[in-house]
């Protein structure tokens, strides 16, 4: 589960993007070099020859804090950190540590900045695919709860299309050929369109078909809280991990009496147990209406 590759974009302002990049650089050891592309992005090149991005990010609200107050700023404090390819178990530690010095460099998050992490895509079939699918339909409500997505950002990270659900549970196509028509269905775009509009869901699989082969999940509030970052990348890891080894997956939504107790006990039938994940499922259970400890009562 934890083996699989992954990249995350964290969003923030309070800071310019020359700014991050320099204290990213002096906490890896790295150097920065400027691209002065469209996005202004700054590199940081570190000595293990990765680079972390700091780019502009149109949709972030740009603040800064003066004199105690946060007041509205120029565009040079949009910020979206773009990691390498990590690995859980060698870069997690690597990561949080640098949101945390981002955070005392005066880094923070507000309403409009998001989370977004990519799973490599390498090993999935057209059956895992279809099986994200209908993991992510059959848990949306849950998860938009136990998440808390901001409304300022529902129209980029909306819940599954329950037609495109629907046809394909009806149609169960076989390649990945006819999965990739069934998501483009309905969409006047070309495919190849970079920012197409069917990428602004929880699970966005433009990414896989259309840019670098990564399944993405773009259901979180950014933070700069470094443990809630590690339970978002832990819980999409334990995502991709029940779609690749399940046989299959079910579209419908299990009714739920008590939130606590249906998320707890996905998180531990999805493998996040013991006190490795303890945070995980403190994070993700914080939000949700009743008992974690609630079992049914013998007649």
């Amino acid at each position: 589960m934890l083996t699989t590759r992954f990249g995350i974009e964290v969003e923030l302002t309070g800071m310019t993007r020359k700014q991050a990049a320099k204290t990213a650089a002096a906490f890896l050891g790295g150097r920065v070099e400027s691209s002065g592309d469209y996005y202004d992005t700054q590199k940081v090149i570190a000595p293990d020859g990765r680079i972390w991005k700091f780019m502009s990010d149109g949709s972030i609200r740009t603040q800064k804090k003066e004199n105690g107050r946060i007041v509205a700023t120029g565009r040079e404090y949009s910020v979206e950190l773009v990691s390498p390819i990590l690995t859980y178990r060698e870069d997690i530690e690597t990561l949080q540590e640098l949101i945390r010095r981002l955070r005392k460099a005066g880094g923070f998050a507000n309403t409009s900045c998001g989370i977004h992490i990519h799973i490599d895509g390498a090993d999935h079939t057209p059956r895992s695919i279809r099986n994200f699918i209908n993991i992510i339909a059959s848990k949306n409500d849950l998860f938009y709860k136990a998440l808390q997505i901001e409304p300022d950002r529902m129209r980029f990270c909306k819940k599954m299309d329950a037609a495109l659900v629907e046809k394909m549970n009806r149609r169960k196509p076989k390649t990945m050929a006819a999965i990739e028509s069934i998501w483009y269905e309905g969409y006047s775009e070309s495919r190849s369109t970079h920012y197409h509009n069917s990428r602004y869901h929880f699970l966005n699989l433009h990414s896989f078909f259309n840019g670098n082969g990564t399944i993405e999940l773009r259901g979180f509030n950014s933070e700069l809280h470094a443990g809630k970052i590690r339970s978002y990348i832990v819980l999409a890891l334990a995502l991709n991990h029940q779609a690749l080894s399940q046989k299959c997956a079910s579209s419908k939504k299990p009714q739920v009496e008590n939130e606590k107790f249906a998320m707890r006990t996905y998180l531990n039938r999805i493998g996040l147990i013991g006190d490795e994940f303890k945070n995980c499922r403190e994070h993700l259970c914080k939000h949700l209406d009743g008992n974690a400890a609630w079992r049914f009562r013998a007649a």
